[in-house]
C-alpha cells in the first residue's frame, strides 16, 4: 500500500456518521453516585482498552443463546457483556451474576467464559467495473484475506468466497489450522481481476444460504465496499434476509482505498463520481441488522486489531448454568433477567475503567425461553 499510503499522509477525508438507536434488548448497568462511589472501594476494574469502539455506526442486538434440558431442568444461558465501547467485559466473578427466572432470584448459580469454536465465511469483493480500482483490490483484498488467517483456530471451520458479477467458492469450510497452507495458498492465486459487474447483493444472499444449514456459532466478513452495480435482489431484501438470518455480518470496508483511488485520477474518473458514503452507511445498516459490526480502516496496520475485535465479539461469552425451580417440563416460555450485582452490598457493581471512571456494563440476554419435551 506505498502508494496509497503516501496520498492518505497529504489527504484527510472526513465523513459523517448517522447513529442509529441502540440494541432493544440490553440491560445497563449505570454509573453510581460519585460521591457516594468515592466512600467505597470499587468491586470491579477492567484492564486498560482503546478510548474508543473500533467499528462505526451501531451494532445491533447480541445474539444469546439459551438451552432447557427438561430431564434434569438444567438451563445454560450464554450471554455477551461488554463495556460502553464493545469489548468484552472481563474478570468478573459468579457471585457477581443475579439471575432471575420469572422474577424469581435463582440460587447455586455456576458462571464459565466460553471461548467457542466457530464456522467463518470469508467473502472478497473481486472485481469491478473499471480497471484501476481493479488493480487496488488485485494488490489490497489477497493481503486483507491472508491477515484472517492469523486469528483462525484449529478446531473453526473456514470458507473463503470471491464475487464480482457472480459468487465463487475458493475453499468450502476447510478446518482451520489443519488447512492454514492450502488457505493461504488461495491468496496467493489471486491476481488483477477482470472488469465486471459487482452484485454485492446477490453474493451476499447467496453467502446467507449457504450458512443456514451451520448450527454452531457463524459469522460471514465481507470484505467489501457495499457498492453493487447489477444484482438482481435490492437492499431492502439484504436487509431483511440479514435481520433474520441469525448470521451476524461482520463487514470491513474498501470505501478509504477506493476514494484514494478516485483522487488520483481526479474528478474525470468514471467511479469518481460513485456514491462510496451511501454504501458504507449501508453496510452499517446491514450489520447492526445481522448482529454483527462494520469497520471502517484507513491503512493497512488497522487490520489485525479490526479482526481480534471481530474474534472476540464472536467467540468469547459467559455461561450461566442454574437448575430451574420450575418442575414443569413444558410449558409457556419462561422470562429470564441477568443482572450485575456486588455481593458485600447487594446493590449494582459498580464498574471502574482504568483511569477510574464509573462506567455502565451492557449485558445481552434474551428476554425468555421455552421449555420443551425432548423430540
Amino acid at each position: 500500500m506505498t502508494r496509497h499510503s503516501q496520498i492518505a499522509a497529504i489527504l484527510v477525508l472526513t465523513s459523517a456518521l448517522v447513529f442509529s438507536a441502540s440494541p432493544p434488548r440490553v440491560h445497563s448497568q449505570q454509573p453510581a453516585d460519585p460521591a457516594k462511589e468515592s466512600r467505597e472501594e470499587p468491586a470491579l476494574n477492567i484492564p486498560n482498552r482503546p478510548a474508543n469502539k473500533l467499528y462505526s455506526g451501531e451494532q445491533g442486538e447480541q445474539h444469546s443463546e439459551i438451552k432447557f434440558v427438561p430431564l434434569t431442568r438444567k438451563v445454560t444461558a450464554k450471554i455477551h457483556i461488554e463495556d460502553p465501547n464493545g469489548y468484552f467485559l472481563p474478570n468478573l466473578r459468579p457471585e457477581n451474576f443475579a439471575v432471575y427466572e420469572d422474577g424469581v432470584r435463582q440460587k447455586n448459580v455456576n458462571v464459565e467464559i466460553e471461548r467457542s469454536p466457530a464456522t467463518i465465511a470469508l467473502m472478497l469483493e473481486f472485481g469491478s467495473r473499471y480497471h484501476e480500482l481493479n488493480k487496488t483490490l488485485g494488490s489490497e483484498v489477497p493481503a486483507i484475506g491472508r491477515q484472517f488467517l492469523e486469528v483462525i483456530g484449529r478446531d473453526d471451520k473456514v470458507a473463503i468466497f470471491k464475487y464480482a458479477g457472480k459468487l465463487d467458492t475458493l475453499a468450502d469450510f476447510h478446518l482451520g489450522r489443519e488447512g492454514r497452507e492450502g488457505l493461504d495458498n488461495i491468496f496467493a492465486t489471486l491476481n488483477t481481476p477482470e472488469t465486471s459487474e459487482v452484485n454485492f447483493y446477490d453474493a451476499l444472499l447467496e453467502v446467507l444460504a449457504r450458512m443456514r444449514s451451520v448450527s454452531e456459532r457463524k459469522a460471514i466478513i465481507a470484505v467489501t465496499s457495499g457498492v453493487d452495480t447489477f444484482s438482481k435482489a435490492n437492499f431492502e431484501k439484504v436487509l431483511g434476509s440479514a435481520r433474520g438470518s441469525g448470521v451476524p455480518i461482520y463487514t470491513i470496508g474498501l470505501n478509504h482505498l477506493m476514494q484514494l483511488e478516485a483522487v488520483t485520477y481526479g474528478d474525470a474518473a468514471p467511479f469518481a463520481r460513485i456514491n462510496w458514503t451511501a454504501a458504507e452507511t449501508q453496510l452499517e445498516a446491514i450489520a447492526k441488522a445481522s448482529g454483527g459490526r462494520a469497520y471502517a480502516f484507513e491503512t493497512d496496520a488497522q487490520i489485525p486489531g479490526i479482526y481480534d475485535d471481530i474474534m472476540e465479539n464472536l467467540r468469547v461469552r459467559y455461561v450461566v448454568t442454574y437448575i430451574s425451580p420450575n418442575t414443569a417440563t413444558v410449558g409457556p416460555p419462561r422470562s429470564i433477567r441477568i443482572e450485575l450485582t456486588n455481593p458485600k452490598t447487594g446493590g449494582p457493581l459498580k464498574i471502574h475503567d482504568a483511569t477510574g471512571k464509573l462506567i455502565p456494563a451492557k449485558v445481552f440476554v434474551q428476554e425468555a425461553y421455552s421449555p420443551t419435551a425432548p423430540g
